[in-house]
């Protein structure tokens, strides 16, 4: 059997998106199967806001061999065990989206069946008290957790908080120093083949031009080869989720470093807070048909931890995505692809995903129609879970003060997820397959935090004994609570284990 030449892939743009799609491809290519160049100009800044992330991207660290502390001081990064929701489903209401399960199943059935049983009984425990990550959280601890566990008590997942610009610059480093390389310069034009329409090369200023077998678009929400060449299309979801603009700031950290993302709802849209160890990220996504922008920057900027270290740099898009992420022979990643607002820290992960995606169904010779459309497939049930868990968020409330929440409490959303509000409300069954994003026990917190109750639980619940499941859960209330209350303070652990050199 011959063996097919190497081909060429040509990123466009750099920033987190192109530059985790260049490290990847060098090192799953490594020059045999195709070689890699990326194109951006100094010239254009990046988005940059996405600086959470949630645990699957430590199989990518894992898979480019990434040292993790080394990452963490380069980065700036700090861990993150989940996220703190305040005020969405009322005003001082809070809950918490841990990594990680609530319990462990028992005898095959959830084990939140198990604590609704007790409930039913009186007994007053949280559903937090269950969960590792909840616990050790709220007391502002963190350690990298031990590979075993004692019996009956859940894991403890983890992700981190890094400053995006130095994220991409750690990973270029990466990239280059592997043989990915890297041509400055502005796209004047993209020059499509007259055969078949695929794009063909790239013409720069100044006459360069950058031909190759494959490109990534990671031009951001221009969308310069899939959506201006290509004339792709986008598919609008606003009327689900509304949001259309953004502010982000830096500002001076504060002690604790807390080891968790922060989400706040606020009248028109929601602010996030992401401690680094150099400064906390701050940001307000808002509807620009309920607030106007100098309102949003007022609210943004009178609730910060800290002294700005800078003005509120403006965002504005339109959440959905392209209607094929791989058109031809062109693959969008990150903003290029689609956008969902950051509420759950999914935009980076969304990048990882479309990159292994690719790399799983790598293009190795002429257009294959088959291959275009599974990846189109796989991405559109992947955006489409994740639209639906964000859209929970927004209609899951009892918030009625504001245009905004009176909207999203009462609109009409996807039948996909009405159809797991009511799974979930009858018999507290999350639907779901095995490999969405968000597993069952992010769904049970986002349900019971934002006060969807279910009717009842799984019967065979019921058959343990009561006394036997009463003496189980206090067991592992008690185990989590003293194994996190020995563990080192997130600053503690960092200042031990990973502290970054002062920022310039």
């Amino acid at each position: 059997m011959t063996e097919h030449p190497p081909r060429k892939f040509v990123v466009v743009g750099g920033g987190t998106a192109g530059w985790m799609a260049a490290a990847a491809l060098v090192h799953a290519l490594r020059d045999r199967v195709g070689t890699v160049e990326l194109v951006e100009s100094e010239e254009i800044g990046t988005v940059g806001v996405g600086e959470a992330t949630i645990p699957p991207i430590q199989f990518l660290n894992s898979l480019l061999g990434i040292d993790e502390f080394d990452f963490i001081r380069k980065t700036q990064a700090t861990f993150k065990l989940g996220i703190e929701f305040r005020d969405w489903t009322r005003k001082d209401h809070s809950y918490f989206h841990p990594f990680g399960p609530h319990g462990t199943s028992i005898e095959g059935v959830s084990f939140h069946h198990y604590w609704m049983r007790l409930r039913e009984q009186g007994d007053t425990s949280s559903i937090d008290d269950y969960s590792m990550a909840t616990v050790a959280a709220r007391m502002g601890k963190f350690a990298v957790p031990p590979k075993e566990l004692p019996p009956g008590v859940p894991g403890l997942g983890y992700a981190y908080h890094f400053d995006a610009g130095l994220y991409a610059r750690y990973l270029r480093g990466y990239a280059e120093a592997r043989g990915a390389r890297r041509t400055e310069g502005k796209i004047q034009s993209v020059a499509l083949r007259a055969s078949d329409g695929h794009v063909e090369a790239l013409d720069l200023e100044g006459g360069r031009r950058i031909e190759g077998d494959f490109f990534i678009d990671c031009s951001g929400f221009r969308g310069l080869l899939i959506e201006e060449a290509l004339r792709t299309g986008y598919e609008d979801w606003s009327a689900w989720l509304p949001c259309d603009r953004a502010l982000a700031v830096p500002c001076e950290g504060v002690s604790p470093l807390t080891p968790f993302t922060r989400s706040t709802a606020r009248e028109a849209g929601w602010q996030w807070r992401i401690p680094l160890q150099h400064r906390i990220g701050n940001g307000y996504v808002y509807s620009s048909g309920f607030i106007s922008d100098d309102e949003a920057a007022a609210t943004l900027m009178a609730n910060l931890d800290g002294a700005p270290l800078g003005d509120p740099r403006p965002l504005k898009f339109t959440t959905g995505r392209r209607k094929k992420a791989w058109n031809r022979n062109v693959v969008a990643l990150g903003l290029a692809g689609g956008f969902m607002e950051p509420l759950e820290s999914t935009s980076i992960h969304l990048v990882q995903t479309g990159v292994m995606r690719l790399l799983s169904l790598l293009p190795v010779s002429g257009h294959d129609p088959a291959t275009e459309v599974e990846f189109n497939r796989l991405s559109q049930i992947e955006y489409e879970q994740i639209r639906d868990f964000l859209i929970l968020h927004y209609h899951a409330t009892e918030r009625d003060e504001s245009p905004l929440w009176n909207y999203c409490r009462t609109m009409a959303i996807p039948d996909s997820l009405q159809h797991k509000i009511d799974l979930f409300r009858s018999r507290a069954r999350v639907a779901r397959f095995d490999d969405q994003l968000f597993a069952e026990p992010s769904w049970l917190a986002v349900f019971l935090g934002q006060g969807i109750e279910p009717r009842t639980y799984d019967r065979l619940a019921d058959a343990p004994a009561l006394a036997d499941v009463s003496a189980r859960l206090s067991g592992i209330r008690s185990v989590i609570h003293n194994l996190a209350s020995r563990l080192p303070s997130h600053e503690q652990f960092i200042a031990a284990t990973c502290k970054a050199d002062p920022a310039p």
